[in-house]
């Protein structure tokens, strides 16, 4: 395992240097708008994907713009969702200092929240309905953090408000984890005190995993509970459907 594993890491620094030459190539072709530089997230996270060999595939349609709103596993669902539509991200504010990392995040476009803080959020709603009125869809995992996978936790409401209020669609999205060789999703899961980098190197040492993505219809809501409830029993119903058809 540790022989792909470094393989692999290699791949990921050279596929790490690629994007920033893609990030300065397009900021010389002018100004890098919040719509342009959601277009560079998504290149750059596709390019990550296929230097790995990730295989990554969806059902439904990815909202063009609006709310999405996913359950939460791993920081690979960053790289899998933004690979399949460009979109903002709302992120946790300690990514923001991450090396590497938390420069390409704000580079492209994310909004970072201390979900500690009543004001953050406030200040954070304010840029999302900013944000919906772009052609980019903003996304957010409303469980505040990341899972084992075993179930998906209870949603947040607050930041579903700007949609409710602007009157824009709310579209949930289901993702799930499937591993070669038949391990669990848990595997890939990145939750709890687990370090980044020693889950990192594991992640990038198993033989080989397809990401799926369900995207459930995009619907109005005129209440940000009702939202919220039925956006993450939409999300529990299709991880459920898809478990059941294996």
């Amino acid at each position: 395992m540790s022989f792909r594993a470094a393989r692999r890491a290699v791949a990921l620094g050279i596929a790490l240097f690629r994007c920033i030459l893609l990030y300065w190539w397009r900021r010389l072709r002018g100004p890098l708008t919040l719509e342009r530089r959601a277009l560079w997230l998504q290149a750059a996270c596709q390019l990550i994907l296929s230097s790995l060999e990730i295989e990554y595939r969806f059902d439904g349609t990815p909202p063009k713009r609006g709310l999405i709103v996913a359950n939460h596993l791993s920081y690979l669902d960053i790289l899998i969702l933004s690979a399949m539509t460009p979109c903002f991200f709302v992120a946790k504010a300690e990514i923001a200092s991450w090396p590497y990392f938390g420069e390409a995040a704000r580079s492209g476009g994310t909004i970072f929240i201390d979900r500690g803080s009543l004001a953050s959020a406030e200040k954070v709603a304010a840029l999302i309905a900013e944000r919906l009125l772009l052609p980019v869809p903003t996304l957010f995992f409303p469980e505040g953090t990341s899972s084992d996978g075993s179930s998906v936790s209870r949603f947040h409401t607050r930041l579903f408000e700007p949609a409710i209020r602007a009157g824009m669609p709310i579209t949930a999205a289901a993702i799930r984890y499937k591993l070669i060789g038949g391990a669990a999703e848990r595997e890939l899961c990145w939750f709890g005190d687990d370090p980044f980098l020693p889950h990192l190197w594991k992640t990038l040492g198993v033989e080989g995993f397809i990401a799926h993505v369900y995207f459930g219809e995009s619907k109005l809501y005129f209440d940000r509970r009702a939202a919220a409830s039925s956006s993450r029993q939409e999300i529990v119903a299709m991880r459920t459907e898809e478990l059941a058809q294996r």
